[in-house]
């Protein structure tokens, strides 16, 4: 049964990278152009949260469509690892206590997609 399961293994990493990348791009959009809306309104597009939203949106789309996957995903991962540890971790050293634990896990599956690479359904193969 697991070999067979297996065989799906490339478009399973794609669902991943596509999935993680969406909601990636919302939290860009919610930062940069209030949409979902978000408490206390859009922060300023010259501040550090201005600059994270800018990210989260690029990175998104170009880890949705698989263009440039690694380098995009590798950047990725290394936002959510400074935004845990400036904005989460402060809080709390417990992600589930600071609200962190959505950046820790972007962080960690977007680090796996630089390794991985983005599987089925993208632009580049590789």
């Amino acid at each position: 049964m697991f070999d067979r399961l297996s065989a799906y293994a490339p478009q399973a990493l794609a669902v991943l990278r596509i999935v993680s990348g969406l909601l990636f791009l919302l939290h860009g959009t919610q930062k940069i152009i209030g949409f979902p809306a978000m408490d206390g309104g859009t922060p300023p597009l010259m501040s550090l949260f201005g600059a994270a939203g800018i990210i989260e949106i690029v990175t998104g789309v170009l880890i949705i469509i698989g263009f440039f996957t690694r380098p995009a995903a590798f950047i990725a991962s290394g936002t959510m690892a400074v935004a845990y540890w400036m904005v989460h971790a402060p809080g709390s050293i417990f992600p589930t206590q600071n609200f962190g634990d959505a950046a820790v896990l972007f962080c960690f599956v977007f680090l796996y997609l630089v390794f991985a690479g983005p599987g089925a359904w993208s632009v580049n193969k590789k």
